[in-house]
């Protein structure tokens, strides 16, 4: 059963949720937000006890879920399900990245850096947002050491951790939640190939204009070293390729017994063993990050149930109805939620709308993937799953939790020595006045 049935559930049970079992999510994104932005005191406070802050606020939730929600105990063992195979996936490909080593040149002129994106957004593709920016991140800060800023790390989040997977179910996770309940595998690539082209162009040429400006402002020695000849690519950890296809993979091994989330973790406990001491060093590997991350989601994925389920109770009072209207609420939900129960919730919503529009055209559909192919064969309805589907991948860049890998690239940055900006500052510097307006002008122009 997905988690929009189950809080469907918890609805005919009689149990509403309240909108004020929200605050424990809203207080934990404004902790994520504004702590490190305090004096160094409070700050190292937060930096000692974020676990604890974020593992207490879901409790707190949880418990309200186990004694006052006839369903909580349902809704709150399959949230503990998506958590431990959401964490299973990010940590092993953050493990068996980690033991990949790819010497590139150090020195990218802008065009190399277009190129190298723009080949990121396609392996996104391939092996997932996650495992292309857990394999490309650390060579995308190398290759750019020399002049690396903060825009280098802001714009592959853009790209490779999010804009890149729109077309595959392996792109990214909300995807495959449609793949499993019901979208053929290519019908996006078939649908939406031009509206990720538009997009995934306009992010880059805005890149390019960064780079191209921070170009011509280094010094002479400085461009004559990055306009130096290539010295090519060097690979290191080749073992991991098995483990990385063995993670991707096990995305499509049956739920059941949490045969996936085993074969993951194996690959990463042997990629972690089998990786030569050295290529851990050159990639300054450490278990930091997906600590960081492991422990701010838990707080994440258990207090934003409350959010999840009022949305799926009252969806339909919102008055959300055309392509547009699902693209930006389904964007701006996936910019503070997990962007995969923000899909199956517009999903589900787009499903009761086209049962209650043409209630003899479902009738003899019993099962979700019979009701959503009959969705596709419909172009009004389609529309809407391709609204979606573009909003919930392309506007998980709007924030650093809006997707998984978002917050782990800026980890590995963060201890690669990049000065990345706060929570506050990658929206107001970079997402609102770059990347919105491309979104919204793919929105208009394909929706």
């Amino acid at each position: 059963m997905n988690v929009t049935l189950l809080f469907a559930t918890a609805a005919a049970s009689g149990a509403d949720i309240p909108l004020w079992l929200v605050a424990p999510f809203a207080l934990l994104l404004l902790l994520i937000a504004v702590m490190p932005l305090t004096p160094p005191g409070v700050k190292h406070f937060w930096e000692r006890y974020y676990a604890h802050g974020s593992i207490g606020l879901g409790l707190a939730v949880i418990a309200f879920y186990l004694l006052r929600i006839p369903a909580g105990g349902a809704v709150v063992g399959h949230t503990l399900g998506e958590y431990f195979s959401f964490i299973s996936l990010i940590g092993s490909l953050f493990v068996v990245a980690g033991g990949i080593h790819i010497k590139v040149r150090d020195n990218a002129t802008p065009l190399a850096n277009i190129v190298f994106l723009a080949i990121g957004a396609v392996i996104a593709n391939v092996i997932g947002t996650t495992g292309a920016s857990m394999v490309l991140i650390r060579p995308w800060i190398r290759m750019n050491k020399i002049r690396v800023s903060a825009y280098h790390i802001v714009f592959f989040i853009f790209v490779v951790s999010n804009v890149g997977g729109a077309l595959t179910p392996i792109g990214d996770p909300p995807l495959f939640l449609g793949y499993l309940r019901g979208v053929p595998f290519f019908w996006l690539v078939e649908h939406v190939i031009v509206q990720w082209l538009v997009t995934a162009a306009l992010v880059l040429g805005a890149f390019y204009l960064f780079d191209r400006r921070s170009y011509r402002h280094a010094p002479a020695p400085i461009q004559a070293e990055i306009d130096a000849p290539s010295e090519g690519i060097r690979f290191d950890g080749k073992v991991n390729l098995i483990f990385l296809g063995a993670i991707i993979g096990a995305v499509f091994l049956p739920e059941r017994f949490f045969l996936r989330e085993i074969v993951m973790l194996g690959s990463a406990f042997a990629s972690y063993k089998l990786t030569a001491k050295q290529v851990h060093e050159q990639n300054q590997f450490s278990f930091g990050p997906i600590k960081e991350v492991a422990f701010l989601f838990a707080g994440i994925f258990a207090t934003m149930m409350p959010a999840l389920g009022y949305i799926d109770q009252h969806g339909e009072e919102f008055g959300v109805k055309k392509p547009i209207h699902y693209y930006f609420a389904s964007g701006s939900l996936s910019s503070v939620l997990d962007n995969a129960p923000t899909y199956a919730t517009f999903l589900r919503l787009a499903e009761a709308t086209a049962q209650a529009e043409h209630p003899a055209d479902f009738a003899d559909k019993h099962t979700e993937p019979e009701v959503v192919r009959e969705l596709l064969s419909k172009p009004d309805y389609a529309r809407l799953v391709i609204a979606v589907s573009l909003g919930s991948v392309f506007f998980g860049a709007m924030t650093y939790i809006g997707n998984g890998p978002n917050f782990m690239v800026k980890s590995i940055a963060d201890t690669g020595g990049v000065k990345m900006p706060t929570f506050f500052g990658y929206i107001l510097k970079y997402s609102l006045p770059i990347l919105l307006p491309i979104l919204a002008f793919g929105g208009w122009l394909f929706l």
